[in-house]
């Protein structure tokens, strides 16, 4: 383990725009919130305009790399000074959870988009690029594509189709950790059931450091959310696709992007929802109880998984925020296991813990193929 304070660039892009922080990591503090200190965190935004003047995701990463050089310039922060750049992982291959270094193999998987095209592919790319640049590794941390599932939990019921697993890795993972390093214990020695609620909702289980299980959250499995519809009734979205009134990218946007809260309230922003229901409007009420009563029963569910054994429920995410919101869903759950609550989610954070963990010796950075 290196006792040397270190600099790093985080790099998160995003749809429309890059998040990028300097964090300085002190391996010799064994308390995560001690070791990671913030230097400097900026959202740079980017114009719609200026992002449709290109054709693929991949060909931003130039325009990307200069508005993140641009703005640490702009803040007086010298490249050189870092140690090493991570960015956000990817839709790559499914690979296990951890810290990776961006080889050539994963640029190329990024660049052609292996496993979909995705803003959060550009993360690997920018970091390789700035890190070759100043001479210092690259890497990626737990991405979308995390899958420790276990065989059992691939069966759909049809041998022509098989569960995958593509959730919010990066937030449950650090979640799990921070929650593991307040108590006291390992994660590694702990069964969770970790809640991320965003634009998206998933539902990890989390046995001895390893996700087994958890509802497919990109694209259409497990509860419904702000802006997608989760499970669906499987025939009559046959009849849908088949009836002629849709076309296949109106279907795609019927699951992701205009289901849930679109598709029955007209909005994805989960306060307005709240707020909605504080001023009475029982059209809101209802359909946000709906949501309660759906993660509820996924949370259900994972608790079979581990046969009852469950050491937390933690609960994440933007929509963690929401205090009766958060209550609701207490109720339903609680007498399963103790319940805590994470608000929000600290992405650069959590990408600076990945290589606090690697300084200190307690992960390998893995080798992506």
């Amino acid at each position: 383990m290196t006792k040397d304070k270190i600099k790093l660039l985080a790099i998160n892009p995003g749809s429309t725009s890059t998040k990028v922080a300097v964090m300085e990591v002190d391996p010799a503090k064994g308390n995560q919130k001690e070791a990671i200190v913030c230097l400097m965190s900026k959202n740079i935004k980017h114009s719609a305009e200026a992002i449709s003047a290109f054709k693929k995701i991949a060909d931003q990463y130039d325009f990307r790399k200069q508005a993140v050089l641009n703005e640490l310039q702009e803040q007086n922060i010298n490249i050189d000074d870092m140690s090493c750049i991570i960015g956000r992982g990817g839709l790559i291959k499914p690979i296990l959870s951890g810290i990776y270094e961006v080889n050539e193999a994963m640029v190329n998987d990024l660049k052609i988009g292996v496993a979909g095209q995705h803003a959060s592919n550009l993360g690997g790319l920018i970091a390789k690029q700035i890190a070759d640049k100043i001479g210092v590794k690259a890497y990626i941390a737990d991405p979308v594509v995390v899958d420790e599932m276990e065989a059992i939990a691939r069966i759909t019921g049809h041998p022509d189709f098989v569960r995958t697993s593509i959730f919010h890795a990066l937030n449950q993972k650090a979640i799990a950790r921070t929650y593991a390093e307040q108590v006291q214990k390992k994660y590694e020695d702990l069964n969770l059931i970790v809640v991320h609620m965003g634009g998206g909702i998933s539902v990890g289980v989390h046995k001895k450091g390893r996700v087994i299980d958890v509802n497919q959250a990109l694209n259409g499995e497990g509860p419904f959310s702000p802006e997608r519809s989760g499970t669906l009734p499987v025939n009559s979205l046959i009849t849908a696709c088949f009836s002629g009134k849709y076309t296949e990218e109106e279907l795609n946007k019927m699951v992701v992007g205009k289901g849930g809260f679109v598709a029955y309230l007209g909005t994805n922003d989960a306060l307005e929802v709240e707020n909605r229901v504080k001023a009475g409007d029982e059209t809101a009420r209802f359909f946000e109880s709906a949501m309660v009563y759906q993660i509820a029963k996924e949370i259900g569910a994972a608790a079979t998984v581990l046969c009852g054994q469950i050491d937390a429920i933690l609960l994440t995410g933007g929509m963690a925020y929401g205090k009766p919101f958060v209550e609701q869903i207490k109720e339903r759950v609680q007498f399963l296991a103790k319940v805590a609550v994470f608000p929000g989610e600290d992405e650069m954070n959590a990408l600076a813990s990945n290589v606090w963990l690697m300084l200190r010796g307690e992960i390998d950075c893995q080798v992506y193929q």
